[in-house]
């Protein structure tokens, strides 16, 4: 992830000038213990599976990613110039940590790997990602999920 400072001008402006959403409540979540959540990921890495549209540039789109895709057909789509694809071209976990999340359930620190993760364009401005959210917690409320690993790139 780039820090502000190390971002060029006029984009660190830009970034800067964006408005986060404000909420008028603070929920209070509970739920079970760790040991028997079942997790997903959401990465900001823009991934995409094989043969898909690339995400345009400031998309609020929402990508899928079914648990059983292949690490290989997973491709980066992030259009910023200031994102090092280094670390995920090494190993996708940096930006997308399913295999480390597979052995935590094995080893029984999570309850279970979700079986839909998902994706999303970094770098987006907040207030257009409010659909994106509920999309999400919508799936995963129907998958059963309990957790979300938050990935920014």
């Amino acid at each position: 992830m780039a820090h502000l400072h190390d971002i060029p001008q006029p984009t660190r402006d830009a970034v800067a000038g964006l408005v986060s959403p404000g909420f008028d409540t603070t929920p209070f979540v509970t739920g079970p213990p760790l040991a028997r959540r079942r997790v997903a990921v959401l990465s900001s890495a823009a991934l995409i599976r094989r043969g898909e549209l690339p995400f345009p540039p400031g998309s609020a789109e929402l990508r899928i990613l079914p648990a059983d895709t292949p690490a290989g057909d997973l491709l980066m789509s992030h259009v910023s110039i200031n994102f090092d694809r280094a670390g995920f071209q090494r190993d996708i976990n940096t930006v997308y940590p399913l295999d480390r999340l597979r052995e935590l359930a094995v080893a029984g620190v999570i309850g279970g790997v979700a079986r839909s993760h998902y994706s999303v364009m970094g770098a987006t401005d907040p207030l257009a990602m409010a659909e994106t959210a509920d999309a999400v917690a919508a799936r995963c409320r129907d998958e059963g999920v309990d957790a979300i690993l938050l990935c920014p790139v």
